[in-house]
């Protein structure tokens, strides 16, 4: 993208929380969701795939929902890739005292990200789902729409003036890192503890 927007960075308005050393293996923070959006289709580009998404303004749209370009998650695959397969408070079960081994957040981090992947990885392999940062997602925030909507799935309204997040990161104390652990906020909003992951498109798959 031309620019790291990280508080945390060398280059950051945080650089002394990390102590001059480099970043480039932090997870990226302080970006909006219309940013996350962006890198989404600046992403597919790089990688010669069709741009998930149509933007125009602050306006987004989807071009293809079986496309193979990289997209944010929905809500529901985040939960999803989360639990890896559990239904306890944590992938790993649901004993807090154990959150130390998976994820940096307000106990261990120090007050502040840390290079991804030093944790213990989850049954599906990933990395960071409980802590570091939290993850912007595709979802519309409608507190209401959740309760008239289909089970599987489900994105929330199109239009909405929040979007949802989902966990938590190195400021948040262990129920926040839980897996069902959700909250929304409006999509310009950027901040030291608010980051996202991507996916690709189903036809990639």
């Amino acid at each position: 993208m031309g620019n790291n927007p990280s508080y945390f960075a060398s280059t950051g308005d945080g650089e002394k929380n990390v102590g001059g050393q480099s970043t480039e293996g932090h997870p990226v923070e302080s970006v909006s969701w219309l940013d996350a959006i962006r890198y989404c289709n600046a992403l597919s580009k790089k990688e010669r795939l069709t741009p998930y998404y149509g933007i125009e303004g602050e306006r987004v749209t989807v071009r293809d929902i079986k496309g193979s370009g990289f997209r944010l998650p929905t809500e529901a695959e985040w939960e999803y890739a989360c639990r890896a397969g559990s239904t306890t408070k944590y992938s790993f079960g649901d004993d807090p005292r154990k959150l130390g081994e998976y994820g940096w957040y307000n106990e261990n981090s120090d007050g502040k990200t840390h290079i991804v992947g030093q944790k213990r990885r989850s049954d599906f392999g990933l990395y960071d789902m409980h802590g570091n940062v939290a993850e912007w997602c595709w979802d519309g925030g409608d507190v209401y729409h959740y309760a008239q909507s289909a089970v599987v799935n489900p994105q929330g309204p199109a239009e909405a003036s929040q979007r949802v997040i989902r966990g938590e990161g190195w400021s948040s104390s262990p129920r926040g890192c839980r897996s069902a652990f959700r909250f929304r906020d409006a999509p310009d909003v950027r901040n030291c503890y608010l980051g996202f992951r991507v996916a690709r498109g189903q036809s990639a798959r």
